[in-house]
């Protein structure tokens, strides 16, 4: 199988444009779906926030930067483009992945599973949420579990990052039967069962996004 030799600051900047694209595509369904259980932002939340983040990051784009701080970066540009609770949450997860990769300027390419666990991390840390709660963690949290068992059993990384996306599909599509314990969905109580919780959809499809990302990448055989 073809594959990067390494990840590299220039590479984080064209994966946040990757991740930037497909939250632009998305924000108009992010927008329904929050509409039904919240206030309707998420989808506009989600686009800007990105699109800050990657402007951050290409703008800074000089060689000059380690992994650590282009997610530093990235994560200060996001927090400040978004509020509510979602701006918090992955400026956390990104300084999370920020301190996993530290003060190099490149990692090997098999280390891109990784971002996934070290993000759900953050999110857990900071948000205190847990599976079935009807939020992003339901699909954070089983695509990390499919990175750490595909580790384990020395998947390759593409299958590991594919593995990983379809269980942030199905973790996003379950919570359609949950109904909501933590933010402001939780103020319907049984009203929100029926339906799909927008963060962890737009966790899902940030999740494909690095999938698709890196298949793309490791075709080019760059390194």
């Amino acid at each position: 199988m073809p594959t990067m030799q390494t990840f590299t600051r220039h590479d984080l900047a064209s994966l946040f444009r990757s991740f930037a694209a497909r939250m632009f595509d998305e924000r108009a369904r992010l927008g329904m779906l929050d509409g039904e259980i919240g206030d309707a932002d998420h989808g506009v939340a989600m686009a800007g926030g990105f699109e800050a983040a990657a402007k951050s990051l290409v703008e800074t784009d000089d060689g000059s930067q380690t992994l650590g701080e282009g997610f530093s970066l990235a994560a200060n540009a996001l927090l400040n483009a978004v509020g509510a609770t979602t701006g918090p949450l992955y400026a956390s997860a990104l300084l999370r992945v920020g301190a996993l990769f530290g003060d190099v300027r490149e990692v090997p390419f098999e280390r891109l599973p990784e971002i996934i666990i070290a993000m759900c991390e953050g999110i857990e840390k900071r948000g205190h949420g847990k599976p079935g709660d009807k939020t992003m963690i339901d699909a954070w949290s089983p695509a990390s579990h499919a990175v750490r068992l595909g580790l384990e059993q020395g998947m390759g990384t593409l299958d590991i990052l594919k593995h990983a996306a379809r269980k942030a599909d199905e973790g996003a599509s379950a919570t359609r039967a949950m109904m909501a314990a933590r933010g402001r969905a939780a103020r319907l109580g049984p009203r929100s069962i029926g339906h799909l919780d927008p963060g962890a959809v737009s966790a899902a499809a940030l999740i494909d996004a690095l999938a698709t990302w890196a298949e793309f990448a490791a075709s080019k055989d760059i390194s």
